[in-house]
C-alpha cells in the first residue's frame, strides 16, 4: 500500500518513486514467499488502479509532478463549470442529430459525454495550464502522459517500451472506446496535445521484457491491465451478462457486454474490457464511492477493533433503530462538496446501530445501482461474482443478496485483480491455450443466496434514501 499524499485539501497524490519502489519490492518478496527464483518466472502481469495518472518528460524521464490520484479533486471546479456550459449542451444536440441521422453508435458516447472528477481528462486539463514545465514540454514534443501501468512499463524497461492497454486506456476519459482511439475533439475542447498519449496495445500482449538489472534476469512483461477489468478477467466472466461486483476502497459494477458498447448513460460508463487479439470484449461499469474508506474510517474511530467483527456487530441487532449513514467520505463526481454523516442518533445508539448504518449504507447503493443496471443494460444478466476486501463481510453480502433477489458468489481468493493479470498474462505466454482451461481453476467458496423479501427492507431504506436526499443542502 503506497502512502497517499494530500498537499492540499481535495488533492490526492502518490510519489512516484515511493510506488516504483514498492512495486518491485512486492514482487521479489512474492517470488521468494513462493520459494521460486526470478530465472524461474515464465512471464509478468501489471494490474493496476485506473484514472491515476502522470507526466514526464520523454528524454530524461523526470516526472513533472506526483502522480494525481483518480479520488483527487483539484478538477471539481472545472468538472462543475464545463458540466453546466453551453458548450456542452451544444455538443449533446450535435451528436444526438447525428446519431438519429446516421444510426452510428459512435456518436452516441458525445450525445451523453459528462465529466466527473474520477476521470483523468479534467485533471490532465489541468496539469497543461498549471504545470509550465509541462506545458513546455508539450510543445516540443518531448511529454510524456501515462497511467500507473504505462509509468510501470517505462520503468521496468529502462525507457524502451512506452504504452498502455485498451482496458486502462478506455478508464481515462479521454480514449474513445467505439472507434479505440484518443478522442481528438475532446482533446481539442481541453487544450491537452494529442502528442502526449502512448500507444495503445492489446491486453494479453508481450510488451518486451524487464531490463536485466531490476531483477537479475529479463522477464517478459505478457500483460497489462486495469484492476477492475482484470478483477472481471479473474472472476471469469467471459460472457454477455456476466456480473462482477468488486467492494475495495470504492465499490464496481461490472457487466460483460459482448461485442456491444453501450453508450454513457445516467451512473454507467462504457468500458473496454480486454482486447486478446481479434476479441475486444467491452463492459459496462458503475460504481460507488466510499466503501472500504468508511469502513476503515469507522476502525480508525475505534467502533470496532477487527473488520471481521463488524458483520456480526451488525446481525447482533435487529435493525438500526433509524440510524442511517451518510456516505462522503471519499467524494464522488456527481458531488463533490458532500460530506459523510449519520442521521437518527439518540441516547440508546450504541456502536452496533453505527456499524450496521455503515453497512447497510453499502448494501442501498448496490441495489440502487443494480436498478439502474437492470434498466439500462438490455442483457439477461447472471449470476454476481463478487470480490474485494468488503465481499468478506457476510452482513453486506447477504441483505445484497436480498435486495437485489440474486444469488451471490464469493471465491475464496477475493483478490481477483492479481488473479486476472496472472490469467491474461498467462495466455499470452502460453502456459494456457483457452479461456475454458481458466474457468477450471476457479474456486467458490460461499454463495448468497436470497433469505429475505427485500421488501422487509422498505422501510429502513426508504429512510435512508430521505436522509441521502436532504444532506446536500445541510
Amino acid at each position: 500500500q503506497v502512502e497517499t499524499l494530500y498537499p492540499r485539501p481535495g488533492w490526492v497524490e502518490l510519489d512516484p518513486e515511493v510506488l516504483w519502489s514498492q512495486f518491485i519490492s512486492v514482487i521479489k518478496e512474492a517470488v521468494q514467499a513462493a520459494g521460486l527464483h526470478m530465472r524461474q518466472i515464465a512471464g509478468l502481469g501489471i494490474s493496476t488502479q485506473r484514472g491515476t495518472f502522470i507526466t514526464w518528460h520523454k528524454r530524461t524521464g523526470k516526472p513533472f509532478h506526483n502522480f494525481i490520484s483518480w479520488q483527487d479533486l483539484r478538477s471539481a471546479e472545472l468538472v462543475n463549470s464545463w458540466n453546466k456550459s453551453l458548450l456542452l449542451k451544444v455538443i449533446h444536440v450535435i451528436f444526438t442529430v447525428l446519431h438519429f441521422l446516421t444510426g452510428n453508435d459512435r456518436y452516441l458516447a458525445p450525445s451523453f459525454l459528462t465529466f466527473s472528477t474520477h476521470q483523468t481528462s479534467l485533471k490532465l486539463s489541468w496539469v497543461f495550464k498549471n504545470v509550465h514545465e509541462a506545458e513546455e514540454a508539450a510543445k516540443k514534443n518531448s511529454c510524456c502522459f501515462g497511467t500507473v501501468d504505462t509509468w510501470l512499463l517505462y520503468r521496468l524497461t529502462k525507457g524502451s517500451v512506452y504504452a498502455t492497454d485498451f482496458s486502462n486506456a478506455s478508464s481515462t476519459g479521454i480514449f474513445e472506446p467505439f472507434t479505440k482511439c484518443w478522442n481528438p475533439t475532446l482533446c481539442n475542447l481541453l487544450s491537452i496535445p494529442m502528442s502526449i498519449y502512448p500507444p495503445v496495445k492489446d491486453t494479453s500482449f508481450n510488451f518486451g521484457s524487464t531490463d536485466s538489472e531490476i531483477f537479475g534476469v529479463p522477464i517478459p512483461i505478457m500483460a497489462v491491465v486495469a484492476d477492475q477489468q482484470s478483477a472481471m478477467f479473474g472472476e471469469c466472466c467471459f460472457h454477455p451478462g456476466d456480473v462482477k461486483l468488486t467492494m475495495g476502497t470504492g465499490g464496481f459494477w461490472n457487466v460483460n457486454t459482448g461485442e456491444h458498447l453501450f453508450a454513457s448513460q445516467r451512473s454507467l460508463y462504457p468500458l473496454i474490457g480486454w482486447k486478446i487479439g481479434e476479441e475486444v470484449v467491452y463492459l459496462t461499469e458503475g460504481s460507488i464511492s466510499d466503501i472500504g474508506t468508511a469502513i476503515k474510517w469507522a476502525q480508525d474511530i475505534e467502533l470496532f477493533t477487527n473488520v471481521d467483527e463488524t458483520a456480526e456487530m451488525a446481525q447482533s441487532i435487529a435493525d438500526s433503530r433509524g440510524v442511517c449513514f451518510i456516505p462522503g467520505l471519499q467524494v464522488s463526481g456527481d458531488a463533490p462538496y458532500l460530506c459523510a454523516s449519520f442521521t437518527g442518533l439518540k441516547p440508546s445508539t450504541n456502536r452496533n446501530h453505527l456499524v450496521r448504518a455503515i453497512l447497510e449504507s453499502v448494501a442501498f447503493r448496490n441495489k440502487l445501482l443494480y436498478d439502474i443496471i437492470l434498466k439500462k443494460v438490455h442483457i439477461p444478466l447472471r449470476t454476481v461474482r463478487a470480490d474485494g476486501g468488503v465481499s468478506n463481510n457476510s452482513f453486506v453480502m447477504q441483505m445484497t443478496s436480498d435486495l437485489i433477489n440474486k444469488k451471490i458468489e464469493k471465491p475464496a481468493n477475493v483478490d481477483m485483480s492479481s488473479l486476472g493479470a496472472a490469467f491474461l498474462a498467462g495466455l499470452a505466454s502460453g502456459f494456457w491455450t483457452d479461456k475454458e482451461q481458466l474457468k477450471k481453476l476457479r474456486q467458490i467458496e460461499a454463495v448468497f443466496e436470497p433469505q429475505k423479501d427485500s421488501e422487509e427492507y422498505r422501510p429502513a431504506m426508504d429512510a435512508w434514501l430521505q436522509a441521502m436526499k436532504h444532506s446536500p443542502h445541510w
